[in-house]
């Protein structure tokens, strides 16, 4: 076997590892879509499903060529709730004054949780 043959074989194998990596990302795109989309009733997604098994080259196909438009709206929508969540989240943590911390860490000191060694280092850093 020439170099040649090997270095073609390695380009062959690389090309037919993306695009089998790539079909079954194209399939679980589409079962994770059946899953988010709540206006198809069960029986339609057990369909599709099924469709999926025995045809599943052609049932992606027809799948996003038929459904892509809510596809890209249930993505999105879903991209819009993950980041109002980490939004909400990050005001939640940064609205925490320091006389919060401070608050706090008195409380937990009065209640015999830290010691005042504890306590003195919890309000130096939340002061600094």
């Amino acid at each position: 076997m020439s170099f040649w043959d090997s270095f073609w074989n390695i380009i062959w194998i690389f090309f037919w590892s993306f695009a089998f990596i790539a079909y079954l990302m194209a399939i679980f795109a589409v079962i994770t879509d059946l899953f988010r989309d709540h206006k198809l009733n069960g029986w339609w997604k057990a369909l599709w499903i099924i469709f999926l098994i025995f045809l599943p080259f052609l049932t992606v196909l027809v799948y996003v060529i038929a459904r892509a438009p809510g596809m890209n709206e249930r993505a999105e929508q879903r991209a819009r709730e993950a980041q109002s969540a980490t939004n909400s989240y990050i005001r939640e943590v940064a609205s925490s004054s320091s006389a919060d911390e401070i608050a706090k860490a008195k409380a937990l000191l009065d209640n015999g949780t830290i010691t005042p060694d504890e306590y003195a280092a919890l309000k130096a850093r939340a002061m600094s």
